[in-house]
């Protein structure tokens, strides 16, 4: 044991500085009054996981942390795509899951939004190409669905998906 608390003294911290506060605070700002702005109401998004391997959905459950605060900001998970304004969808679409993004596409009201998220939901990156047509899944989101914007990243950052949600509002709305 004292051999062990002599090499954890010897060796000293062995992580990563923090990344600066500021600048990420003030994008973050930004980026959720910018969402307001352009939307002027709540924003209400269902996620689909149609084959990821959680990656991306733990970033995306990093949205909700009291760091990121999505829902303060008046943008909010929800549980069906009936009462849903965007669809968030990650991973390659499996077979499995291809009929289930359809009914959840055809449930979300118009005007509805998709976003794409992650490699292999975009189709691209080392990953993404990996997961084209073959046994088990039929490609990227596009492949069944049609995509309003892609959010690229394996997995992509929160503020990545904050920009990815902000460019399909903004779309919508020219």
């Amino acid at each position: 044991m004292l051999a062990l608390l002599k090499r954890i003294a010897k060796t000293g911290i062995v992580s990563e500085p923090t990344p600066e506060v500021g600048d990420m605070r003030r994008e973050i700002d930004r980026l959720q009054d910018e969402v307001l702005r352009i939307l002027g109401r709540a924003l209400t998004i269902r996620e689909v996981d149609a084959g990821s391997c959680n990656a991306c959905e733990l970033e995306i459950h990093a949205l909700n942390n009291p760091y990121y605060n999505l829902e303060g900001r008046g943008i909010k998970f929800v549980a069906s795509p009936r009462h849903a304004d965007m669809l968030l969808v990650t991973g390659p679409v499996t077979k499995n899951m291809e009929n289930a993004l359809k009914i959840a596409y055809e449930c979300t009201p118009d005007p509805k939004l998709v976003v794409a998220v992650g490699d292999c939901g975009c189709g691209c990156g080392e990953i993404g190409r990996l997961f084209g047509p073959n046994y088990a899944t039929v490609g990227p989101v596009e492949a069944v669905i049609p995509v309003d914007v892609k959010v690229p990243g394996c997995p992509p950052t929160p503020i990545d998906l904050m920009r990815g949600i902000l460019a399909a509002v903004a779309k919508n709305r020219r």
